[in-house]
């Protein structure tokens, strides 16, 4: 019973120490050349390191002719990199013959940058594709470009560089610029190869992660006429300012009629209240004695007279358009 006992607590100590101490991976260690004690791997479980995620890469490592000391990957790995990562574009660059530090590569892997992706580029460049991006030529056509551009990853300048985005910016901006400044339409059309020129002469790649290698011009098209739609909306503008200014005229003259009128009404208003005293000074006059009863009356005769005159005058034009309208039937039924 008492063996029993002593065998179960063997089995239990045996079990935590296998699972607290990765006997397995220490093991693989020493198989792969990799120096590394037993007291490494538990230092690691206190300072909270996944053993496999450190030991593993650095037998890739090992096994790949590198060397690289255990505390710099456990320092990377506490730091948030990715170490298998990082090994892996070390073995790469080393393949490739490119000059990359540990440091280097740890830095770039710290700052974002996929660096097993960079090494991959540095060897086989990448190809960007821009959209279609737009220019206006001199004679007012618009003209619509696609580019493609076949960069290669700048190791030295992957911390702090640019990245794609900016490289599609400044190529658009280069064949806005160079169609822009074109005369014609026709003359980017007949070389599209001078958008490629213009745009690699002025460095763009300075500043960013990447080697631009060329800038091909993959489809190039015809838009709007844009100079024509905009000399169609100056018209139109111009024509609505027209109209604003005559409308603005009429109402004008519509404010000085009615002011007009008004003048008139007014002119009126002081006639008729003149020929009302009329009466009252007359009416004066004759009670001071400055008209005579036979003067007032030879004034009535003449007023009558000049009615009547007024009145025969009338009659008479009246009969002659009478007349005259008379001779126009009848000369035109003879006519006919």
């Amino acid at each position: 019973m008492t063996l029993v006992i002593v065998l179960a607590i063997v089995i239990i100590l045996l079990s935590v120490l296998f699972t607290f101490v990765p006997v397995m991976l220490w093991i693989s260690a020493l198989a792969a050349g990799v120096k590394l004690g037993i007291f490494q791997l538990v230092g690691m479980r206190f300072r909270r390191v996944i053993p496999a995620r450190v030991v593993n890469p650095q037998i890739k490592a090992v096994k790949a002719g590198l060397e690289i000391e255990t505390n710099k990957l456990e320092g990377h790995y506490l730091a948030g990199g990715n170490v298998d990562r990082v090994v892996n574009a070390l073995i790469a660059a080393q393949r490739a013959n490119i000059d990359l530090t540990f440091e280097r590569c740890a830095a770039i892997d710290l700052a974002g940058r996929d660096v097993l992706e960079a090494v991959q580029m540095s060897v086989n460049p990448k190809v960007i594709e821009t959209p279609f991006i737009a220019g206006v030529a001199m004679d007012g056509i618009e003209v619509k470009a696609k580019a493609r551009i076949t960069v290669r990853a700048n190791i030295d300048r992957l911390v702090g560089g640019a990245g794609e985005e900016t490289i599609i910016a400044r190529v658009g901006e280069g064949i806005v610029s160079t169609i822009g400044s074109s005369n014609h339409h026709k003359d980017v059309l007949e070389n599209p190869d001078m958008i490629s020129q213009t745009v690699l002469s002025k460095g763009l790649d300075s500043g960013t992660a990447f080697e631009i290698l060329s800038i091909d011009i993959a489809d190039i098209d015809i838009g709007k006429n844009i100079g024509a739609e905009l000399q169609t909306d100056q018209a139109d503008a111009d024509k609505k300012i027209a109209q604003a200014k005559a409308e603005e005229r009429r109402a004008m003259a519509v404010a000085q009629e009615q002011e007009m009128k008004a003048r008139v009404e007014e002119m009126r208003a002081k006639v008729v209240e003149a020929e009302a005293e009329v009466p009252m000074a007359m009416a004066e006059a004759l009670k001071s004695g400055n008209l005579g009863v036979m003067d007032y009356m030879n004034m009535k005769n003449v007023m009558a007279d000049t009615d009547m005159r007024e009145s025969i005058g009338k009659a008479t034009g009246d009969n002659e358009e009478e007349h005259h309208d008379d001779d126009h039937k009848s000369g035109g039924s003879r006519n006919y």
